[in-house]
């Protein structure tokens, strides 16, 4: 079996040689890269799928982007080619792919392509308002169980991240929610001394389940492949 890793870094060579052979790629220069990495890791749902290092993101249901461009970059291929390849994959993407085609269009194309152009397959940090953009700062944040209900809401913004980074709950008979406002599919389990786990939702519905907590450390955590990787869980202290 060939490693799709190779197939894909191939794929994209030849995408990239087409597009070079053309118009020479993508305009850029009027790209918004901040709104480019905000649909990236939120409303455009990209990174649920995709892993690209400076974005912060870890799905494993798409190609990895840094692993489909190093080559690209190695052989010459320049931004505005390589965002040529991109928006051409989102208005068009490949037979038998899980992601419909036009994710996001015009403008907001254009700066997701321009946005990953940028930093695909090269290593390092974002740097000024990019850094800022798909951070949470709800790790601090403390979800506390009343009545014999845990609620912990999905991020609603995208990002692979729940409201609270942290839950306390006592012992006993306990109906853990997630309310999902996000605009991409979550679900919440609770890993430990005991086991429980909640359907997977889209924006609007509930994730629940109900389980007979021990006194311990848990993890509760989203089980969407990627979704945990790239930063969705958080601890839950039952005592």
């Amino acid at each position: 079996m060939r490693n799709w890793r190779a197939v894909c870094a191939a794929g994209a060579t030849v995408a990239l040689a087409a597009v070079a052979a053309g118009c020479g790629g993508a305009g850029t220069e009027h790209a918004d890269l901040v709104n480019g990495k905000k649909l990236f890791v939120g409303a455009g749902t990209c990174g649920s799928c995709h892993t690209l290092q400076r974005a912060g993101t870890k799905g494993t249901q798409g190609p990895n982007l840094d692993d489909a461009f190093v080559n690209s970059r190695v052989h010459g291929f320049g931004d505005s080619v390589i965002a040529g390849v991109v928006e051409d994959q989102i208005a068009h993407p490949r037979r038998g792919s899980i992601m419909p085609a036009k994710l996001v269009t015009d403008d907001d194309a254009r700066d997701v392509a321009a946005y990953v152009s940028k930093v695909a397959g090269r290593p390092g940090q974002d740097v000024g308002l990019l850094a800022s953009v798909g951070t949470s700062n709800n790790a601090n944040k403390v979800a506390k169980e009343q009545g014999g209900k845990l609620t912990i809401p999905a991020d609603p913004t995208g990002a692979l991240a729940f409201q609270f980074g942290k839950a306390i709950a006592r012992p006993g008979k306990v109906t853990v929610a997630m309310p999902n406002p996000a605009p991409i599919q979550h679900d919440i389990a609770v890993q430990g001394p005991v086991k429980g786990k909640g359907p997977e939702v889209g924006k609007g519905g509930t994730s629940s389940f109900t389980i007979t907590l021990k006194p311990g450390k848990y993890t509760f955590l989203c089980t969407v492949p990627g979704h945990a990787a790239g930063g969705m869980k958080g601890t839950l202290t039952v005592q």
